[in-house]
């Protein structure tokens, strides 16, 4: 198992790292400057913009400075919209904005999604199973931006079922002001969730230890939840490492629909406006988070099966 964790660390790190590389060189490869905007800009002034912030030293200068600044936690400044103020203050301020909305919206979905599930996988064929997997399919098919103001719609505004703010604004709504970003958030988790459990709940069921517990005499809930959902969870348990990454982060459409000042709604406005680092550090932590949270799954898997030969799985 330590060994196991040892090579996935290191597995990780690499991948950090090269991740980093593209994505500087990927941003350093746009055409132009971000400083193309900037009002009266003579060449003179461009240059010293560039030079400031050692922009116009040979690519493969930058890069070796920026990945040496990255591994003490120094991501660049931002160049345009908090002007030299440090990137990693910036993502520091913003991730907690995002990181309640996606925690509350994570956990509703797992909630939610699991035991609907398994509601539909035990009636099979029925009329509850074939309304689950319709209300699942619509929530998988919609894009964000259409459940985002399509809950705006129902929710907010004159002639609304709900007069709620659709303007984020946790000061001045409180818990409710996370109701809408948090449901347009979890929606296409807990639907897919959903559709995974009871996928790996049909196949479960179908074990021939389910059909001894069932000649045992055993309650139906307790061969549902202590012994199918044991096996059945490991598929969820799978898609819940980049889905937490994600959430964590915030939707980026839900977080620009209700004008969440999170991470998310950031991170758009700075490739909009071409913050170069601001970019970088956010791509950089972001891919940080899903890897991450990749090695807490593949370790929940010997905690939900102890079958599980990871050292095996690598």
């Amino acid at each position: 198992m330590a060994k196991y964790v040892v090579k996935r660390v290191i597995m990780a790190i690499v991948t950090i790292l090269v991740v980093a590389c593209v994505t500087f060189l990927l941003m350093m490869s746009v055409p132009g400057s971000p400083f193309n905007d900037e009002k009266a800009l003579t060449a003179d002034q461009m240059a010293a913009m560039e030079a400031k912030y050692g922009l116009d030293q040979p690519l493969p200068v930058q890069m070796v400075r920026y990945l040496q600044g990255a591994l003490h936690g120094d991501f660049g400044v931002s160049l345009k919209m908090q002007k030299d103020r440090p990137v990693l203050d910036i993502i520091m301020e913003k991730f907690p904005i995002s990181a309640k909305i996606g925690v509350i919206a994570l956990v509703w979905a797992i909630i939610v999604g699991v035991p609907l599930g398994c509601l539909a996988a035990y009636n099979r064929g029925k009329w509850i199973d074939s309304i689950l997997r319709v209300i699942c399919t619509l929530g998988i098919s919609m894009p964000g931006f259409v459940v985002a103001t399509s809950l705006m719609i129902i929710f907010c505004g004159d002639g609304s079922i709900l007069q709620i703010n659709a303007i984020f604004s946790p000061d001045i709504d409180g818990a409710m002001a996370y109701f809408l970003p948090c449901l347009a958030l979890g929606l296409y988790p807990m639907c897919y969730i959903a559709r995974l459990t009871r996928s790996s709940m049909l196949d479960a069921l179908g074990q021939d230890y389910i059909k001894t517990a069932r000649a045992k005499g055993l309650a139906t809930p307790k061969i549902i939840f202590k012994h199918a959902l044991r096996n059945g969870v490991i598929p969820v348990i799978t898609y819940l490492g980049p889905l937490t990454a994600f959430t964590l982060c915030g939707g980026f459409v839900v977080e620009q629909v209700f004008t969440i000042p999170g991470l998310g709604k950031y991170f758009v406005s700075a490739i909009q406006n071409r913050d170069y680092f601001i970019i970088m550090g956010t791509t950089i932590f972001l891919a940080t988070l899903v890897v991450v949270m990749n090695l807490v799954v593949d370790i929940l898997y010997k905690i939900v099966d102890p079958r599980i030969d990871l050292a095996k799985g690598d």
